[in-house]
């Protein structure tokens, strides 16, 4: 997922606003608000683990969606039944919300004992104290030398030596090209370039299709980044001095592809508002051809679609012939004040052994974090040819979001999609929307490498 998907659950294609909407609150106030929360409430928030009994843990988990929910309960079922006496409590946050109201949880000092925990929020809340490290328990466990390289790198994402979430999974961006739509608009094959990714999108355009599901919505900043990188030719996010490469000329031509892209009516309209299961809806409804996703999104396009109909393909690259999708993760954090440690940890190591990480990705859709989950026949369907094709090519560069950020949460979640939104719908130009991006990031990332 951004882990870093990252992650992004929201209303059905149907419930879609027909009209475009930004956030109601501004940007820079919202931020405040959120980190006078954070600030405030971490000294109560540290002394009120206590309340629960022994043998009551709580989970919280805020990638959300039913089949995800119902394979949680399963494994925490199990966890229960191993461990006689010991009740978990499970509460599910609505993603399109999880943000604001877990730091509105936090604020008042109710915080869990176990929390999924993305990979764009970790940073917010170890910096501030909250999260235990793991790394006590990781020095002990029997599966931690079976863990790929990636798990431990990016657990310990915040400082590069502190586990304080275990990734349970990632997920990497690939494209799925609808098959029969691409055939109704004379389209031999899947784009490998920008300039074929126009050329299909016009096409499908005359039959009345839309080519590219964009994500406007939450989440988005995915999008902007793949296709700025791949215009730019580069995924660097900052300059040596800690200076954003947001509003760079390169960068900033990049971001005006989206924009025009959007402007041109290649995307559908109501895309400006689309966060992931509204994108994914979009696909197999067949009201747009194309799709930038991770393989999280099988798990909706298999029920919807016949495997004949769609494939899986490396997104398509820029003029220097470089393509950047980006890779997340989440995985699950356990909070200091938490009077039941030890059991806690019991409850993750329940759920990131190796069946049951297995169990749990083959529902998520992300990629396992144990070695020996990649004998998995399940992980040897052709479906999944896309992103191993991407992880052989060397011109194929997966990248990671600057999620060691301590500001990076609102940044993602809030700040990108209502500018972004205003640059689509023609209310400030692309130049615009770099520089306010890059005066945000920039002084965070100066901050972050002071304190180094």
């Amino acid at each position: 997922m951004s882990a870093s998907k990252a992650r992004r659950r929201s209303s059905p294609i149907s419930n879609a606003p027909s009209r475009p909407r930004r956030d109601d609150i501004n940007g820079k106030r919202r931020g405040s608000m959120i980190k006078t929360f954070l600030a405030g409430a971490l000294g109560l928030a540290l002394m009120s683990g206590t309340a629960l009994a022994d043998t009551t843990l709580k989970l919280v988990e805020v990638i959300t969606s039913p089949a995800r929910t119902e394979t949680l309960k399963g494994l925490v079922a199990k966890f229960e039944q191993a461990n006689p006496g010991t009740k978990v409590e499970i509460t599910s946050l609505p993603w399109g919300e999880a943000f604001e109201k877990f730091a509105t949880m936090y604020s008042a000092g109710d915080t869990p004992d176990v929390m999924e925990m993305p990979d764009t929020w970790v940073a917010l809340y170890a910096k501030n104290g909250a999260l235990e490290s793991l790394e006590p328990y990781l020095a002990k466990w029997q599966y931690t030398s079976g863990l790929n390289d990636r798990a431990l790198q990016f657990g310990r994402s915040t400082d590069g030596k502190t586990a304080y979430m275990l990734p349970y999974g990632f997920y990497m961006q690939a494209m799925f090209y609808n098959k029969k739509l691409f055939k109704d608009a004379g389209i031999a094959e899947p784009p490998k370039t920008l300039p074929e990714f126009l050329d299909a999108s016009r096409k499908l355009k005359a039959i009345g299709k839309a080519g590219y599901c964009q994500r406007g919505g939450r989440g988005g900043l995915n999008d902007w980044t793949i296709f700025s990188n791949a215009v730019s030719g580069n995924n660097t996010f900052f300059k040596d001095d800690g200076t954003s490469t947001f509003a760079d000329p390169d960068k900033v031509k990049g971001l005006a592809f989206l924009i025009d892209y959007y402007k041109e009516g290649l995307s559908p309209k109501d895309s400006i508002n689309w966060a992931f299961n509204e994108q994914v809806a979009g696909f197999y409804s067949g009201t747009c051809a194309m799709l930038n996703q991770d393989p999280d999104a099988l798990i909706a396009i298999d029920e919807k679609m016949k495997p004949e109909d769609y494939g899986v393909v490396p997104i398509p690259k820029g003029e220097a012939g470089k393509a950047f999708p980006v890779i997340g993760f989440a995985g699950w954090s356990m909070f200091a004040n938490s009077s039941n440690k030890e059991a806690s940890w019991k409850l993750i190591e329940a759920l990131e052994s190796p069946e049951p990480n297995v169990e749990w990705n083959k529902r998520t859709g992300a990629l396992p974090v144990h070695k020996s989950a990649e004998k998995d026949p399940f992980y040897a369907a052709d479906k999944f040819k896309g992103w191993f094709a991407e992880l052989s090519d060397p011109n194929t560069v997966p990248t990671s979001l600057p999620s060691y950020l301590e500001e990076f949460a609102f940044f993602k979640d809030s700040m990108v999609v209502s500018t972004g939104q205003q640059a689509l719908l023609g209310e400030i130009s692309a130049e615009d929307l770099g520089k306010q991006w890059a005066d945000y990031l920039t002084p965070a990332q100066q901050k972050f490498k002071s304190a180094q």
